[in-house]
């Protein structure tokens, strides 16, 4: 299923789109599939599926943490497209770094993900003015490139971003790393009304400390399309690690709590 697919069959059903995002690898490579489909039992919309690097810039400790584990079981970008094809049901988006990337090829990274049924891709560390190559490589093979903005972003950068941005826009809710916050910070509306006075088109996601249903409820009130969960699901992950069958009831648990806030 893609993207577009997802977000207006939502819309018709007046529900906001519930995105998780864990570390493809952690634990272990063969887990990945197994933990995805307990989130999608749980009623998860899209999944983000993170391609480790070795120095994740945007990612705050729970994730890094996570990157380690799963480089350390040997995961890198084969491996990677593998396990993504096994995910079956609902829109998947590829969350990586520059690097690994350009080391690959851009084409081929790119063929990689369709290959593999991904529909979207986030390259947090790549700014807009230096993605002309990698956008032109999405377009050729119908990958949606989906960007971050923030509170911080201008008004000359946000129209070029919103020019070129398809299947959702990143909204990041809080400067500097990610990581599961008690309180939402407090330029999330602001940012959102300011995006939309942009563009009404393109659907806003919210994400960045993200780990509770009443943020969920906070962003989807504040005008968002869809609120993404990151650390919270891979602290789950790390709480387990020693129980898989606890680990796997637990994820589906939160999903559906969670899934719960968007309707």
């Amino acid at each position: 299923m893609k993207l577009k697919e997802k977000f207006s069959e939502l819309r018709k059903r007046d529900e906001g789109a519930l995105i998780g995002f864990v570390t493809a690898g952690d634990p272990i490579p063969e887990l990945t599939v197994d933990i995805v489909n307990s989130l999608i039992r749980g009623g998860i919309d899209i999944i983000e599926l993170g391609l480790p690097f070795s120095d994740p810039i945007a990612d705050g400790v729970i994730i890094q943490k996570a990157s380690e584990r799963s480089l350390s079981e040997g995961m890198n970008p084969d491996l990677y497209f593998e396990i993504a094809k096994k995910i079956e049901g609902i829109p998947k988006v590829c969350l990586t770094y520059y690097n690994l990337v350009l080391h690959r090829g851009l084409e081929n990274f790119v063929r990689d993900c369709l290959k593999s049924g991904i529909d979207g891709l986030i390259v947090p560390d790549l700014p807009i003015e230096e993605a002309t190559p990698l956008l032109n490589a999405c377009d050729k093979y119908n990958i949606n490139l989906i960007f971050l903005v923030a509170p911080t972003t201008t008004e000359e950068r946000l129209k070029k971003i919103l020019h070129v941005s398809k299947g959702f826009l990143y909204v990041v809710s809080l400067l500097g790393v990610t990581g599961a916050r008690e309180k939402l910070s407090e330029s999330v509306k602001p940012l959102l009304s300011r995006i939309r006075k942009s563009s009404s088109q393109i659907p806003l996601a919210v994400g960045f400390g993200i780990s509770k249903t009443e943020h969920i409820k906070e962003v989807l009130r504040a005008g968002a399309d869809g609120a993404i969960v990151g650390s919270a699901f891979v602290r789950i992950i790390e709480k387990n690690l020693d129980n898989k069958e606890r680990m796997l009831s637990e994820l589906e648990e939160f999903t559906r709590e969670l899934k719960e806030a968007t309707r």
